[in-house]
């Protein structure tokens, strides 16, 4: 299951931010984490509590010999690392990697890019040297005492005891872990990459990966779903290269972003011109406006807009091309830019399975701000920020059919 070696994992758990939802689904997946450990005789650990604190207090006990951690941009986990480095042993080496991305961060690009195709240059520089098959994890040969030693997690006890947002209740529609993340990258490259190209902005039709879910919690990694995907460049060359640019370029975009820009989720981190543009408008009149209640219950006016939100809702997730729509009427529709991005941001975050991610806040800033656009015609609200309406979607696909579906009281206009 790993796609890195190692001799020894360790989990620690305590955010009360996180909901049910987001847990039930991290944990399903450490536990097949747990199960494959075994047998390959790595000892696996799982601590509930203050990482800070639980880990180097681990280390102390158990003397380990080093830390290897993973790299995220988000400020959260970067002060948490940074707490981690002052609290260990002054003898132990803690290394932080990048599996995040497939180029290191560090490596494609030493400062904030502002475009796509800046990034793309960059990144397609080096992906060579990165894009590579991994090495097989093998059995330990020197744990077998230790591993013997270890109890089995009682995850049980581990889901009574969070301390978390009870109020989001976990998905049915999908399964935790890396055997069904591949299942599932099996199952598009067989049966969605074909349409993938041409019809990935139509909410309507199954054409997308359904993948993110297993991406965020790093039950698979972007490197293992491109290089499968890439066997099927000869058959679908167009889809192949759009999926790989959404999944190695957007993707790492959005980390360039968010640890470049310490104003990664507030108006503050867009663009002079956005900015400009949107405090331009702050005056002009919103009518209809909505309370924070009324958008999280997804009763607008709006039969698309709502379904979309019952969608996340229920599902956990939303259609690309809608999260763009769904959060560009939220700024329509709220009494400023900042409750308009302050309510898509925690909407997004607490029903959303990938939730407080990187393309989450890059995507509510490039809806609401032009982030990594550029300016279109001055109109209302939006300025110069790219506008959508619920005309421009029924002509790109069957508003009807996506109501009825996750709406079906509503009546289409």
């Amino acid at each position: 299951m790993f796609e890195f070696k190692i001799i020894g994992l360790f989990c620690s758990l305590n955010d009360q931010v996180t909901t049910l939802r987001q847990y039930d689904f991290l944990l399903g997946g450490l536990e097949e984490v747990e199960r494959e450990c075994k047998d390959l005789l790595i000892p696996f650990h799982l601590c509930v509590g203050d990482t800070a604190v639980c880990l180097p207090e681990f280390v102390r006990n158990h003397k380990i010999a080093a830390v290897v951690c993973d790299f995220t941009p988000l400020r959260e986990q970067l002060q948490c690392v940074e707490q981690v480095k002052a609290a260990l042993p002054v003898n132990v080496p803690f290394t932080q990697v990048d599996s995040h991305n497939i180029v290191p961060l560090w490596i494609s690009s030493d400062k904030q890019e502002f475009v796509a195709y800046f990034m793309r240059r960059r990144i397609n520089a080096r992906l060579n040297e990165f894009l590579t098959e991994f090495p097989p994890v093998v059995e330990h040969p020197y744990n077998n005492k230790n591993t013997m030693n270890i109890k089995s997690i009682e995850w049980k006890q581990v889901r009574a005891s969070l301390q978390c947002d009870h109020s989001v209740e976990p998905v049915k529609w999908l399964e935790p872990g890396y055997t069904m993340a591949c299942a599932q990258l099996q199952s598009f490259c067989v049966e969605r990459l074909a349409i993938y190209s041409a019809k990935r902005n139509d909410p309507t039709v199954n054409a997308l990966s359904g993948l993110s879910p297993w991406l965020h919690f790093g039950q698979i990694s972007a490197q293992r779903c491109i290089l499968e995907v890439m066997r099927y460049q000869s058959q679908y060359k167009d889809s192949v290269e759009a999926f790989c640019d959404e999944a190695i370029v957007h993707r790492e975009l959005a980390d360039n972003f968010c640890y470049y820009n310490k104003n990664y989720d507030n108006l503050k981190g867009l663009y002079p011109w956005a900015i400009k543009t949107l405090e331009e408008h702050r005056t002009d009149e919103r009518n209809p406006t909505y309370a924070f209640t009324e958008f999280e219950g997804a009763s607008t006016h709006d039969d698309l807009w709502n379904a979309a939100q019952m969608q996340l809702v229920h599902e956990g997730k939303m259609h690309g091309f809608l999260r763009m729509y769904w959060a560009k009427k939220i700024l329509e529709w709220s009494s400023s830019p900042e409750v308009a991005l302050k309510t898509a941001i925690h909407l997004n975050d607490k029903y959303s399975l990938d939730a407080r991610d990187p393309n989450g806040y890059v995507g509510c800033m490039w809806s609401i701000g032009g982030l990594h656009d550029h300016g279109y015609p001055n109109r209302p609200i939006f300025g110069k920020v790219r506008y959508m309406n619920y005309n421009g979607c029924q002509r790109k696909f069957d508003v009807k059919a996506f109501v009825a579906q996750y709406n079906p009281n509503c009546k289409t206009e």
